[in-house]
């Protein structure tokens, strides 16, 4: 998580310690270090667990392999974290940030896109004295533009933010306040044995959530998805729909594996996992919008079906295996 001195990453990051919905998260935090917070603490109480790099500017305190010891630190099973968040200092180059965690040689570090923080009140003074966070924002798998209550334009900060990024996902927000569906999967209320079911991923039920004019698609289908079809759909996503995430069945080109989707705006991974024995064969996709259309979404995704064909092209997975971290050259590198 980056954005300029001010903007509100501490808030965003306090906000998602109180809302993590029973997730543990470890967070790597300015100058404060390496930390782990349980999600029912209070953030701020830090304790013992605090290590300390430096002047708190992560892409100039530390190198690859002292940020991979705190990383270790946090991912190791014993610590019981679901998700780590990386807090950089207000003056920290994100390029830099997001090199060094995919340089992580630690099998149970897997990057999940950059989140930059805005401040909609600033935003045009400091485009002028810090004209580097164009290039920032190009860089960005989910902008939160952030104070927007401070702000009597915001339309007009949202559009020109829009303009700036690379089909990353833009949410405003006040005081930081952002769904944390948006950014990880929240533990379900009850530990269950196994793979999440699709009521884990499913929320139709909006009225607890932060964002109540966000909406929620879900798709199910006992039909497997034609690999080619599927990224077409995934590379044409609407500039609404911020979060998808999921199962997928590719049927005939990988009946050993189903596959884990994550996206949220530009960064799209894919995670393959065996199928358990007798499990039912499904795709189990939620996503997560605004000014999206809900009917049109799922006819998109029908049409990505397969259609039946006993073989397959030795090449449709080629465009999902470029979002395999290890199976092909790491397209975010």
């Amino acid at each position: 998580m980056a954005g300029f001195l001010g903007s509100g990453k501490t808030t965003l990051l306090n906000h998602l310690l109180h809302r993590s919905g029973g997730s543990r998260i470890g967070a790597v935090v300015n100058d404060f270090g390496a930390i782990e917070i349980d999600a029912m603490a209070v953030a701020g109480a830090l304790g013992d667990a605090t290590v300390s790099l430096g002047n708190g500017c992560l892409c100039c305190a530390v190198d690859g392999g002292e940020l991979d010891v705190y990383l270790e630190r946090l991912a190791r099973p014993s610590a019981g974290i679901d998700v780590i968040v990386i807090e950089a200092s207000g003056l920290a180059e994100p390029q830099e940030l997001v090199r060094m965690v995919l340089a992580s040689e630690h099998p149970g570090i897997v990057y999940g896109g950059l989140v930059e923080v805005v401040d909609a009140a600033e935003f045009d003074d400091t485009r002028t004295r810090h004209p580097e966070i164009d290039r920032h924002l190009g860089l960005a798998d989910l902008v939160v533009v952030n104070k927007v209550d401070r702000v009597t334009d915001a339309a007009r900060v949202l559009a020109l933010v829009r303009s700036l990024v690379d089909r990353a996902a833009v949410v405003p927000a006040t005081y930081g306040r952002v769904d944390p569906e948006f950014l990880f999967d929240c533990r379900p209320s009850e530990e269950r044995v196994g793979q999440l079911s699709f009521d884990d991923l499913r929320h139709d039920d909006h009225a607890g959530h932060l964002h109540a004019a966000y909406d929620s698609v879900s798709f199910a289908s006992g039909r497997p998805l034609d690999p080619r079809r599927l990224i077409r759909f995934l590379d044409s996503r609407p500039e609404g729909l911020y979060r998808i995430k999921g199962y997928v069945d590719f049927g005939p080109y990988d009946l050993g594996n189903r596959y884990a989707v994550h996206a949220v705006g530009r960064f799209l991974r894919f995670y393959p996992e065996p199928w358990s024995a007798g499990e039912e064969r499904l795709t189990q996709l939620v996503l997560i919008g605004s000014g999206i259309d809900p009917a049109a979404l799922r006819g998109e995704l029908e049409a990505c079906g397969n259609d039946g064909a006993p073989h397959t092209d030795d090449h449709g997975m080629w465009g999902v295996l470029r979002y395999v971290q290890g199976a092909a050259e790491d397209p975010a590198a």
